[in-house]
């Protein structure tokens, strides 16, 4: 019988202090708990990692030497376990080849819809593409010019891993003595092809060699039948020394990196079902690698399936129309005599002076300094010889700029001349990254690409129904892949993901969003018994949103699965069958168990903060009053993505809120058009801001600072305490020591990154990493150091008692009581318990650190400057794995940068903090191409009283000075609170 729990024992992962629980299976659990006291050691680093690691035991040592192992976490005992899934924060796909079609498996089921039930028509003149004969196919290659030589192969192998010794022996039994391997001949009576069975091959058996003459004609016709019955209905024709101009077909091979080396042959695929005879067109077969942009079969061959293409943009190389012609081109320097000959022998042709502002040339003269002239030119260059003239056209900056691109070996070249590129919508394909067969393929008169660039919502609605278009064999056909491509949809229109298009790139997408992603590729799985371990699911959604996000979790409980969810979000725990609390404190002063049970339970547990921020005990405040603007920002015209052409006021000298749900573009507006619009206008010429008019106001304001989730560096020896400052103010202080001086040691001494005072056995990171083969990686403290980073002399060196190495390990906290006698120290450290970090170590490595934790120490690091007031301060979504608690102490942070003159905007959906701005903007009313409209804005009082804002109506429950019920006044937690009055309910009560 399996047990009823899983049962931890004795864990001390992290901070952890022995901790013992009881997780309810077939439940949804909630762990939360203040920021740093140790959600996330429990959930992942202790149940999860210990799943996986049993899991990955039980293979085979063989297997396991392919797979990456977590170490064993530190816990005496974990029972009750099931198979575990970690659904994190983590992005989906750096690749610009993945979408959100190809991570959801949606795009395979629409490429085998599309390749099995899919009509083509041809790519030139639109017609439905009928069937081939193979007298058709002779006629075609009797058209070649008289005598052009030609092989006619069968192609037997296309794209397929193996070996195929079997193959080759039955060819030589059939007659068959020349083969073409992956494009190599074979004489197959002599040698035979040792191919690697785990890579793809392409095998083609030469049928006949012959010339293209009408006297030949029988002998092509029965070597075509011939090729056709071998290849099953395909045929090669190999031109090893085309004719020019030619017009054979369309399939060719191809240079770039999906094609591979070739060379100066035409090769062309005819079919026996694909040809437009209006045409004169031959297209390839159709099959599911028709369909894909990461194969040489589907993707468009002019950006490889990328989508995108890097082109020389007139604008960064013209930055400046008014400057001279001798200094207007960026790239080319007036100063070299290859550049200035040109120049000078342009402007003499029509007659200008290298002196003339280029803004003044008229139109027809600008376009030929930049693309070239029709015309020949007349260059002259002076050489000890004399002068020598040669006369010839003027290529153009822009074109010379693209040759020498394309051309060059050099590294250096190509780094400056990518300098003036813009990447930009591939001209071919049109952003679609397919060839033009595939994308000539139709299902009901759509074609892929269409599908591709709908939302998931817009495609949902796309399928229902469409069978009835289709015939009654496709119907019996496509009947299972349909079921499949709308349970998918569905699914990730339960987890609110309604506005995504199916060929936006994975790398563009949020953590959230690609954690919901997975989550909704799980519902789908329909898996029993299983473990899910999320981390804050919540983060990124609208209130909307995540109320269908529930229901998702709920379903998943309800088949029979373990949710175990870390997550501060109060309506979750309010839907949650159990709730964890950990705490008391963060750091060093959490890692227990403070209560455990439902919410009514942590409510009514003392020592819960948690519980006094459910029960309404503790809140958030609203401001007593609204700020009144200086002044606006106001974005004009933007049109980036699915903005719809806004005008948007930012008031200057306010606390700004940009609000919406998923997907309205907030991110687009704020990022994309805001920031990016303010940097170019700053002297920034690398930065592309998206579509917009104009910006007015920007005299207003000084500075524009983005403080996004980047981490705050890339490496381990990257710590807060390094990124704030806060180090050189510790090693300044070490080396003012006694000991210190008497020894000569300087500040550098203290550094554990340069060679002196570290460690050199471990280079200063405390840890040695030992490679177990086919175990995994184990790191342990080094020997020399004991994991203390620096050598013995430098830890003889101590400050109040405490070495260098002490300081490191001490948190922010303690850190702020130690160096009680040091004001500027102080008032660093005092700035990262204002933003909620005093838990954190000063030596943390960046890279464990949260995206909300790295945006933090960004924020206490521009609390650090001094500023003049009147700076913009732009934060994407700050509350990030915060607690209310925490939250709280944020917001004052917010408001104290306010109050010094500066603007401060927010994208959020975390409505405590939105209650507290002077402003609330507004987008929507839906996501995708349902939103990029200005629903509200004004104070957040304002907002709420509209109706059609989603977000005022959340906000109703929260602002006391509305009088109107929100969506979940029926919750509850809301009727807790109702019933409990202006009294808050007392703990134990």
């Amino acid at each position: 019988m399996s047990k009823e729990y899983i049962e931890v024992r004795g864990a001390e992962e992290h901070n952890l202090k022995d901790v013992d629980v009881r997780v309810p299976r077939e439940e949804f659990t909630v762990v939360t708990g203040l920021s740093g006291s140790g959600k996330s050691s429990l959930a992942f680093e202790t149940i999860y990692a210990e799943g996986q690691r049993r899991y990955i035991e039980s293979l085979s040592a063989y297997a396991r030497n392919f797979l990456g192992q977590m170490d064993k976490p530190q816990v005496e005992n974990v029972e009750g376990l099931s198979p575990a899934i970690s659904i994190d924060q983590k992005n989906a796909a750096n690749n610009p080849r993945s979408t959100v079609g190809t991570v959801t498996e949606l795009h395979d089921y629409l490429r085998l819809l599309y390749a099995r039930v899919g009509t083509p028509h041809c790519p030139e003149c639109g017609r439905e593409v009928g069937e081939q004969s193979a007298q058709n196919m002779v006629s075609r290659v009797l058209d070649l010019p008289e005598g052009t030589r030609l092989k006619l192969a069968a192609p037997v192998v296309r794209d397929q891993k193996g070996a195929f010794e079997d193959l080759f022996d039955e060819l030589v039994s059939d007659g068959y003595a020349r083969v073409e391997v992956d494009g190599e001949p074979y004489d197959l009576t002599t040698e035979r092809p040792e191919l690697d069975e785990n890579y793809n091959h392409t095998v083609d058996v030469v049928v006949d060699r012959v010339r293209a003459t009408e006297e030949a004609r029988s002998r092509i016709t029965d070597s075509v039948e011939t090729a056709l019955e071998e290849a099953d209905g395909a045929l090669k024709v190999i031109l090893p020394d085309p004719p020019e101009d030619i017009d054979l077909g369309t399939e060719t091979r191809s240079t770039g990196d999906l094609a591979g080396e070739t060379d100066d042959r035409l090769v062309v695929t005819f079919s026996e079902e694909l040809a437009c005879t209006h045409c004169g067109i031959d297209l390839p077969e159709i099959e599911t690698r028709s369909f894909s942009f990461n194969s040489p079969h589907g993707a468009c061959p002019e950006c490889e399936g990328i989508g995108e293409t890097k082109e020389v943009d007139e604008e960064l190389v013209v930055t400046d129309p008014s400057k001279p012609i001798k200094d207007v081109f960026e790239p080319w320097s007036y100063g070299r005599s290859y550049y200035r000959t040109r120049l000078d022998s342009v402007a003499a042709h029509f007659g200008v002076s290298v002196e003339t502002p280029f803004a003044e040339l008229d139109a027809d003269v600008q376009e030929a300094f930049l693309y070239g002239t029709d015309e020949e030119v007349v260059f002259e260059r002076r050489t000890k010889n004399g002068t020598r003239r040669k006369e010839k056209r003027f290529e153009g900056v822009i074109p010379n700029l693209d040759r020498r691109y394309i051309e060059t070996d050099s590294d250096s070249t190509r780094d400056h001349i990518e300098k003036y590129m813009a990447t930009t919508t591939c001209p071919a394909c049109e952003g679609t990254r397919l060839r033009p067969e595939s994308r000539a393929v139709f299902v009901a008169g759509t074609a892929i690409t269409e599908v591709n660039r709908m939302s998931i919502g817009d495609a949902l609605a796309h399928f229902e129904g469409l069978e009835a278009a289709l015939s009654e064999r496709d119907r019996t056909i496509a009947e299972e892949i349909f079921k499949e491509i709308r349970a998918r949809l569905g699914f990730m229109e339960e987890v609110g993901l309604e506005y995504l298009t199916l060929d936006r790139e994975a790398s563009t997408l949020s953590g959230g969003e690609s954690q919901r992603i997975r989550l909704a590729t799980q519902v789908g799985s329909g898996l029993v018994g299983v473990l899910y371990v999320l981390d804050e699911p919540s983060i990124g959604l609208h209130q909307r949103d995540n109320d269908k996000l529930l229901d998702t979790l709920e379903g998943l409980r309800d088949l029979g699965n373990t949710l175990l969810v870390v997550e501060h979000d109060e309506e979750t725990m309010w839907r949650a069958d159990n709730v964890i609390d950990m705490g008391p404190g963060p750091g060093k002063r959490g890692g227990e168990i403070v209560a455990q049970g439902d919410v009514e339970e942590i409510i009514a547990t003392e020592a819960s903060t948690t519980g006094d921020y459910l029960a309404g005990r503790e809140a958030i405040p609203v401001p007593d009053e609204r700020r009144d603007p200086d002044g606006y920002l106001t974005v004009r015209g933007a049109r980036q993505h699915n903005l719809k052409d806004l005008d948007v006021p930012f008031p200057l000298g306010c606390f700004t809120a940009i609000t919406g749900v998923s997907g309205s573009g907030k991110s687009t507006l704020l990022h994309e058009v805001l920031y990016k619009g303010l940097r170019k206008r700053m002297n920034d010429s690398d930065v592309y801001p998206g579509e917009h008019d104009d910006i007015e106001g920007i005299d207003e304001i000084e500075t524009v600072r983005l403080i996004d989730q980047s981490p705050i560096g890339r490496t381990p020896r990257s710590n807060p305490a390094t990124y704030t400052g806060v180090f050189d103010h510790i090693r300044e202080l070490f080396a003012e020591t006694k000991l210190a001086k008497q020894r000569g040691y300087e500040k550098g001494r203290f550094s554990f990154n340069v060679k002196g005072g570290r460690c050199e056995a471990c280079g200063g990171q405390g840890t040695v990493k030992i490679d177990m083969n086919f175990l995994s990686d184990v790191y342990v403290p080094c020997e020399e150091c004991d994991g203390a980073r620096y050598n013995d002399e430098t830890l003889q060196v101590e400050y109040k008692g405490a070495t260098i190495s002490d300081v490191l390990d001490m948190e922010v906290d303690e850190a702020y009581d130690f160096f009680e006698s040091h004001s500027g120290l102080r008032r660093r450290l005092q700035l990262l318990k204002d933003v909620g970090l005093g838990y954190m170590r000063l030596g943390q490595p960046s890279t464990t650190l949260s995206g909300g934790e790295a945006q933090r120490v960004k924020l206490a690091e521009e609390l650090g400057k001094k500023d003049s007031g009147d700076a913009l301060y732009l934060l994407d979504e700050p509350t990030t794995g915060l607690h209310p608690a925490d939250e709280r102490k944020l917001i004052e942070v917010l408001q104290r940068l306010t109050d010094d003159g500066n603007t401060v905007a927010v994208v959020e959906h975390e409505l405590d903090l939105v209650k507290n701005a002077d402003h609330i903007i507004d987008l929507g009313p839906e996501g995708g191409e349902h939103g990029g409209e200005l629903v509200a804005e004004g104070t957040p009082e304002q907002v709420a009283a509209v109706d059609a804002s989603h977000t005022g109506r959340y906000l109703r429950d929260l602002l006391p000075a509305v009088d109107a019920e929100g969506p979940r006044s029926d919750s509850r937690r809301h009727r807790l609170k109702q019933s409990e009055g202006t009294e808050a309910p007392a703990a134990d009560d």
